[in-house]
């Protein structure tokens, strides 16, 4: 039997009937039908999903199996089944709830024999929900996790060259109720001999549930402590410390650790604060410092210093300002050569918050009274400054 070029696993659970405009986007790949070889995994559904994933294999061009098997309570099970069932040189995996563009399947496919990549990544787009953005700039035929914002998309949904999924014996942890698609793709990039990026073709329909099932919707709060613990833990184990693993600990830290500490954090009561604060502290014990710190915001980074100090009530001021969508002050000294955002507790002796935690970065957007265009990089802000400063001396 000739080897198909990509394996399309699919695990569906209570999918109907988003399932209907997934499965057309599999008929209707340009790809072959004969390159494509589908595993579709019934998760113990009860609204008919398996009974239309059967009559799919029914009539489909393409090689399908359908596997059907009691609710194991998560998207990890199915996908690993699938992957052990897998014959095709890549793997993708598509989620029940989204579906394809028509070209997808054989851009991937191409890009990553043309340029020999162990991941493929297709522009992913938000339907009914947002999507990742900052990686589709332009097209990649070949880059890292280090030198492109792949680390902010770290979803299943990526074509893997499956004799790397094999090599490394790669599975999703099923133990991860969420993130554990994180896991598995950050070790994908790690090990990866070079990672592709499709910006110019729409490749994922991401799909928001009018139902709001989405597993990113469910599950309680240390449940996100357990993924980015896991994820921390993942980076640290292959990059050794430096600035590498600084610019990889971004995402963990600020995707995942740093909503817990948002504005919602003011409506919980004070014993899941402080357990908040618990679960954070050996995390940020272990990978926060100021490589880390420099690369954030000064309100992310003023956050996460605080939660590291267990500061939880000098936290709560920051987030009352944060939630009064208030700009904070920005004090210029030095004849314009330094800068600072005048956030809650800046110089506050009780506080003890050095000044460096107050310092913008070049993410930082600003407004320098009597100077109207707002500006993000810092060597700017200087000048800008220095304008500003003379223009007060004159007058």
């Amino acid at each position: 039997m000739t080897q198909p070029d990509v394996t399309v696993i699919i695990g569906a659970y209570e999918a109907m009937p988003y399932l209907v405009k997934c499965l057309e986007s599999v008929e209707n790949q340009t790809l072959d039908a004969a390159r494509i070889e589908v595993i579709a995994v019934d998760d113990g559904s009860t609204d008919g999903t398996g009974e239309y994933l059967e009559k799919f294999a029914e009539r489909a061009a393409m090689a399908v199996t359908v596997i059907r098997q009691p609710n194991s309570g998560g998207p990890s099970g199915p996908r690993n089944v699938g992957l052990g069932k897998a014959r095709g040189r890549y793997v993708f995996f598509l989620d029940a709830d989204d579906y394809f563009g028509p070209e997808a399947l054989e851009r991937m496919v191409a890009m990553a024999d043309e340029q020999a990549t162990d991941v493929v990544l297709g522009k992913v787009v938000g339907v009914n929900r947002t999507a990742p953005k900052s990686m589709w700039g332009k097209t990649r035929p070949r880059t890292d996790v280090f030198s492109s914002n792949i680390k902010f998309t770290l979803s299943a949904q990526k074509l893997f060259r499956r004799e790397l999924l094999t090599r490394h014996g790669m599975q999703f942890d099923e133990s991860l109720q969420t993130g554990e698609d994180a896991l598995f793709t950050m070790e994908a990039y790690l090990r990866a001999d070079g990672v592709s990026v499709i910006a110019d073709y729409e490749c994922y329909y991401l799909v928001g549930r009018d139902d709001g099932k989405h597993v990113t919707k469910s599950g309680g709060y240390t449940l996100r402590f357990d993924s980015a613990r896991a994820l921390m833990g993942l980076i640290a184990e292959h990059v050794p410390a430096g600035p590498r693993r600084d610019a990889l600990m971004i995402r963990p830290l600020l995707i995942t650790l740093l909503p817990q500490f948002g504005p919602g954090f003011l409506k919980q009561s004070e014993k899941v604060r402080r357990h908040r604060l618990e679960l954070a502290k050996p995390m940020l014990d272990a990978y926060w410092h100021e490589g880390v710190a420099s690369r954030l915001k000064v309100h992310e980074r003023l956050r996460l210093h605080l939660v590291a100090q267990g500061r939880g009530d000098l936290l709560v001021d920051v987030l009352e300002f944060i939630k009064a969508k208030k700009a904070p002050e920005v004090l210029l000294e030095s004849r314009g050569r330094k800068a600072f955002l005048a956030y809650p507790h800046f110089r506050d002796p009780s506080a003890g918050i050095p000044d460096s935690w107050y310092v913008p970065t070049t993410r930082e957007t600003v407004t320098i009274e009597g100077f109207k265009p707002r500006t993000t990089r810092f060597s700017r802000l200087r000048r800008v400054a220095r304008r500003v400063l003379g223009a007060r001396r004159a007058a």
